[in-house]
Formats: C-alpha cells, structure tokens, sequence
C-alpha cells in the first residue's frame, strides 16, 4: 500500500473538523455544551485506540499516536494566538473596563492566592501519603500556578453557548485571559530553571512578574499602533488589510513568548484590545465585517480541533492508579474550595468595584473556574522536561489530566443547571411580555396569510392541513404581568438597540466620522450599564463634549483673535457638528420606533402611556442639540460653513454608495464590477480625511500670516 503518512496532518484535520459539525448538529437542542461533547470524543478515540481496538488499520493508529505525541509548543503557537485574539477583539471595551479592577484581583492576587493554597496541599500530600514524597515547594508551586488560572478556550467557549448576562460574561471572560497570562508567568518563573530557560533565584520573583507583565503590555501597544498606522495607510482590500492583522497577532505572540521571553498571551491580549478600541472606528466597516466572519470561523475551527486533542493525549499519555486517583479526587475538592475561598476573601472589595458581584454570580464565578487545552500544554511541557524528577511529571500530568477531564465533565455540564436554579438567566417579565407579542403577531400574520393562499385557485389541490402545521407555534402567555415600570425601562431598552443599530449604518454609510461614532456608541454604553433605569436624555457625555466651546466664545470676543480662533477651531466645530446632527438622525429613528409601537399590538392601552415619557425625553435631546447647533452658526460662521461643507460631501458620497448597492440589490450590477466603484469612493473619502489631518499645519501658516500682516 502506498505510504500516505505525509497526509496524515491533513486527514486528522479534515476528520475533526466532520466529527465537530456532526457533533454541532446533534448537541443543538442538548444541555451538553458542545465543548464538552468535543473531549469526550477525543478521550473515547485515544482510549480505544491505546486498547488495540485500531490495531486493524495501521493508518488511524498512527494518526491517533501523531495526536498523542504531539509537541506542546504545537498547542501554545498554533492554536491559542487565535483563541486570545478573538477573545480580546469581540470584549465589549465599555464593559471590560468597568470589569477590569474585578478581574485584575481575581488574575493576579487571586491567583497567587490559589497558587500557594495548591502548593501548600500538595507539599502535605507529599509528607503524608507514601509514593509522593518527592513533592517540594518549588515543584509544588509551578503545579499550583498552572492548574489555578481558569483556562480561557474552555471558559469563552462555555459562556458563549449559555448566553449569560454580558457584564458577567465579560468579568468571566477577563479573568480567564488576564490570569491565563499571570498564570504562565507565574508557572516560568519556577519551570524555567529546570528547562533551562531561566534562573529563578538570580531576581526577585515579584520583580520579574512585574517586568514580565510590563514588557508584554508595553509590547502589545506598540505592535497594535504600528499595525493600525500600516494597514490605515494603504488603500487595499479587506482581505489584504485582515491578512495583515492575522500575521501581526502571530508575530506578537512569537516575538513575547518566544524570542523575548515574556508573556506572549499579555502582549496579545492587549494588542487586540488595541485593535478593537482605536482601530475599529478607523477600519472601513467592510473589513470590520470581514474580520469578524472571518475570526469567528478560525476560532470555531481551533476549538473544534484542540479539544478533540486534548482528549486524545489525556487518554493516551495517562497512566492510571487508585492512589492516585483518590489524590486527584482530593485536589479536584480542594481547588473548588481555594477558589471559592479566594473569591470571597476578595468579595468585600468585588461586590463595591466595576458593575459590583452579587452573591450568586460569586457561586458561578466559583463554579466555572474551567480548566482546559492552556494547562494540559505546560503540563506536557513539564513531562517533556528531563531535569524534573520522573515520578513528578507523571503525576503532575495525570493531576493535570484529570482535572481538565472533571472540571469540563462535571462542572461544564451543570453550569446551566445551576445558573437557572440561581435565577441568572431568568428573562424580565416586561420582556417575555414583549416576545409574547412579538410571537403572536408573527403567528397571526402567518395564519392570515395562510388563509389568502387556500383561496388562489393555483394552490387548490395542496393538504392545507399539513401546511398548517408548518405554521410557528402558539406562543405561550407571558407569567407574569409587568408593571409600568418594567415596561418603561425594557423600551427603553429596546430603543437603545434601536440607537446602536442606527448608528452603526449612518457610520457604515460614510454619514459620521469615527470619531463621532465612537462618542455615539459609548454614549449607549453608559446607559445600557443602568439597564433602562436612566431616562434616555441623560447624555451627559455627549453633550460635555459639545458645550466645551465656551471658552472659544469668550476668547472670539476678543476683536483681535476673532478670526484667528474661528479659523483654529474650525476642525473641533466640524467634528462637534458631526456629532451633533449623527445624534439627531438617531433620535429621529427612535421616534419612529416609538410611533410604530403605538400603533402595534405589542402594548396594551394602559402601558402605552410609557410612550409619551420616552417621546419627551427624545424631543428634549433634538431640541437641545438644535439649539446648540444654531448657536455655532451664529458664533462661528465661518467654522460652521466648513462643517457643513464636510457634511455634504458626505452624504454625496454616502448617496453613491446607496445607489451602487441598489443596482448591485436590483441585478443591474455584480458584486465584482461593483468593487472598483467602492474603491473610487474610498479613495475620496480617504482624501477628505487626509484634508482634515493637515489642518495643524494649515492653522500654523495662517497664524504666521496673520501676525506679519498686523505687523
């Protein structure tokens, strides 16, 4: 037979990823998180083949041992760039922030914390149970910082599938990356004195995590700027454009964690930060759209195979005993118990920080701490390393093993569980109220045009009584009736999704600048963070930003800086104009939301009078951001005839854009013939923007041209 080993890193690849679609398919409507589902595969392959069961086709057997003998680093390069990026660039930046003090304690004090706890157990264990006596601090310890940080591919996967509430989500999710990054440090400051790869001794290791995290941090900025100053600067399509990102988030992880020797998830991690805050806005929304497809697939993909290959090596590589088995039951124990111990030692400070933490989302904090691919990869690190004691790697990787296999089949599994018996995933009652009527005009506009289509004379012979039972199904009464209250802050709700929508198309139209869609949308921010409770004209934000010209008008009375500051701050009063007419297109949006409510069947009479409210606070945010615009008219004309001149041609370039994908939508025109009309109106676009960043130098020989001529 023809050898066809070469092939065998593309069959395995191609296997896996049939095996996770099937798998995707069949778990869609299970409780089992898909995650999970992906392990236990994994661990029934490695397990049958390591009894002989594959010994009939010599080809698999060599495939699955390939899995089971493949080198950590493969794991660490390959696969987890694309796990911490894509985690970083889909994180809410508003709502991390407001979450970063909570998961900055639980990754870095936190995880210290569970770190000497794990240490401290396994160094008793040691001096109590025969067999383990070879466990000393240091061994402990670099035990203890790799199986306590939460591993981010298990946690992001998991909160992914129970759509919990994003606040909580994001804490979850940031915790999980931030300590995966401390947790590794933590984990080389005492594996690389027997790798070789440092000395533990020759620094304090409070000085070397410092200068680590520094460095990652400093790293991951720098090579975000230069990427973002790159791939701004050359007018190319999205594909080039990603292409480059993806590289660069490679580079940035080789470049820390291989060449330089600090933490390449850190330096990712912010460099994706980077990239979603300053580079989003300043991307065309076509590559954002790219992007985000396109990272989604690459992760699915990554998840897909690297659970799958975690189970393989943990069936393959694991040796079993009852001894050690009862320990592993006991550490398993003790690190849900570290946790829940750390957790509330830090909860006086968590619950006042950030969006706070109630008590029920500690048990889920808790509870979720997953550990996955991140901690079986620097465990097979330690097994690969010949200078640590042999019976120390062994039974650091079966402790490892096995409690990557409990906490993914014990706690995944009933995370869903326990987050409807806490009631954190409860729906408000004023909006199952309002996906009632959603449903049930759905359903009665169906039935409706169900009964047009029984009376065409083209359809008679059709079994309309199985037609209608294609019909969706009868939706269920909502439990309970909502107050007026709830009612008002849930349209509220729904109004700021109608806002961030809104937004989003006038800046993808080329209608704002970027710097105005990121006030707007940050605007919605702080007003989603108090779920509707706030009225909608509390737009603190927004309209700070645009009062700040009241020093221009003291400084313009002044006759002889008059046309000098006009001219100056002409750039600022285009961009607050900007601002300032986006945010009025999105409040005249909500009030044709609020009209269409009023005349739907979502509300009843009673619980329409909500509207009225929400209809004053809206006129108040119009009225007032007229007002302020008329007031720059008048007190600088000339900044304001140039803020108008840059708004029109935006709307005439938004307007080609429009028919372009009219006569794309129509037929006329091809997706491919299309593209260089688009390029023509990028490149105009581009030089309006140029047009605008030269103004410093414009306003510098102005002024030198001013003062001669006074002179």
């Amino acid at each position: 037979m023809e050898d066809i080993s070469f092939l065998i890193p593309l069959l395995l690849t191609i296997g896996g990823l049939v095996i996770g679609a099937l798998l995707k398919s069949l778990l869609k409507h299970s409780r089992i998180p898909y995650t999970v589902g992906l392990f236990a595969i994994g661990l029934a392959l490695g397990l049958l083949n390591r009894t002989g069961v594959f010994d009939f086709w010599p080809n698999l057997t060599e495939a699955v041992d390939s899995v089971a003998n493949i080198h950590p680093d493969l794991i660490l390069y390959l696969f987890l760039p694309i796990l911490i990026f894509d985690a970083a660039y889909e994180l809410n930046l508003h709502i991390f922030k407001k979450t970063l003090a909570n998961a900055t304690l639980l990754a870095v004090p936190g995880l210290i914390i569970c770190m000497l706890l794990t240490g401290a157990l396994l160094v008793t264990v040691g001096h109590v149970v025969p067999g383990f006596g070879s466990w000393t601090w240091p061994f402990a310890l670099m035990f203890g910082a790799l199986i306590s940080a939460t591993d981010p591919v298990a946690v992001v996967a998991l909160l992914h599938e129970l759509k919990t509430s994003k606040r909580f989500s994001t804490l979850v999710d940031a915790e999980s990356l931030l300590n995966d990054g401390t947790g590794i440090v933590c984990f080389m400051l005492f594996f690389g004195a027997y790798a070789g790869t440092g000395d533990s001794a020759s620094t304090s290791p409070v000085l070397e995590f410092i200068q680590v995290v520094s460095i990652s941090t400093v790293l991951g900025f720098l090579l975000a700027r230069i990427v973002l100053w790159f791939i701004t600067r050359i007018n190319s399509e999205e594909m080039i454009q990603n292409s480059v990102i993806i590289l660069s988030a490679y580079l940035t992880f080789i470049l820390s964690q291989y060449y330089l020797g600090v933490s390449g998830v850190i330096a990712l991690l912010v460099f994706g930060l980077t990239i979603t805050y300053v580079g989003k806005p300043r991307l065309k929304p076509q590559v954002n759209t790219f992007m985000e497809s396109f990272w989604e697939l690459l992760t699915y993909i990554a998840n897909t195979l690297i659970f799958i290959l975690v189970g393989i090596v943990i069936a393959e590589k694991v040796d079993f005993s009852w001894s050690s088995f009862a320990i592993l039951l006991l550490i398993y124990v003790c690190l849900n118990l570290f946790r829940f111990a750390m957790i509330m030692l830090l909860y006086p400070l968590m619950k006042r920080m950030g969006y706070g933490l109630s008590k029920r989302e500690s048990v889920i904090l808790t509870w979720g701490g997953l550990r996955g691919a991140l901690g079986m990869t620097l465990a097979l690190m330690v097994s690969y390393t010949p200078a640590i004691p042999e019976d120390i790697r062994s039974q650091i990787l079966f402790f490892t093993a096995g409690i990557v296999t409990l906490t993914l089949c014990v706690n995944a599994t009933t995370t869903r569980w326990l987050l409807n018996k806490l009631g954190l995933i409860q729906v408000p009652s004023a909006r199952l109220m309002m996906d009632y009527g959603i449903k049930s005009s759905i359903r009665e506009n169906s039935e409706k045009y169900l009964e047009r289509l029984e009376k065409r004379e083209a359809l008679a012979g059709s079994n309309w009584k199985k037609v209608s039972k294609y019909l969706t199904e009868v939706p269920q009464d909502p439990p309970h009736t909502p107050g007026t209250h709830a009612v008002l802050t849930e349209i509220r709700l729904r109004v700021l999704d109608r806002e961030k929508a809104t937004c989003r198309t006038i800046y993808d139209e080329g209608i704002i600048k970027p710097m105005s869609f990121r006030r707007l949308m940050n605007s919605l921010d702080e007003l989603y963070d108090h779920d509707g409770t706030y009225p909608l004209n509390y737009r603190n934000s927004i309209f700070r930003y645009c009062h700040r010209t009241a020093i221009l008008n003291k400084l313009r009375k002044r006759s002889f800086l008059q046309d000098t500051m006009s001219f100056y701050f002409r750039e600022r009063i285009a961009s607050i104009y900007d601002l300032g007419r986006g945010f009025i297109i999105i409040q005249k949006e909500d009030l044709k939301l609020l009209e269409e409510l009023q005349t739907s069947d979502l509300l009843s009479k009673e619980q329409k009078h909500v509207l009225d409210t929400l209809r004053q606070e809206v006129s108040h945010n119009i009225q007032e951001m007229e007002s302020l615009i008329n007031e720059l008219a008048e007190s600088f004309p000339r900044a304001y005839r140039h803020a108008l001149t840059q708004k029109s041609i935006r709307m005439l370039l938004s307007n080609e854009r429009r028919q372009i994908r009219q006569l794309i939508s129509n037929g006329i025109l091809s997706e491919k013939d299309a593209e260089p009309l688009f390029e023509s109106i990028d490149e105009r676009a581009d030089k309006l923007n140029r047009f605008q960043n030269t103004t410093t130098g414009t306003v510098l020989r102005h002024l030198l041209k001013t003062s001669k001529e006074k002179q």
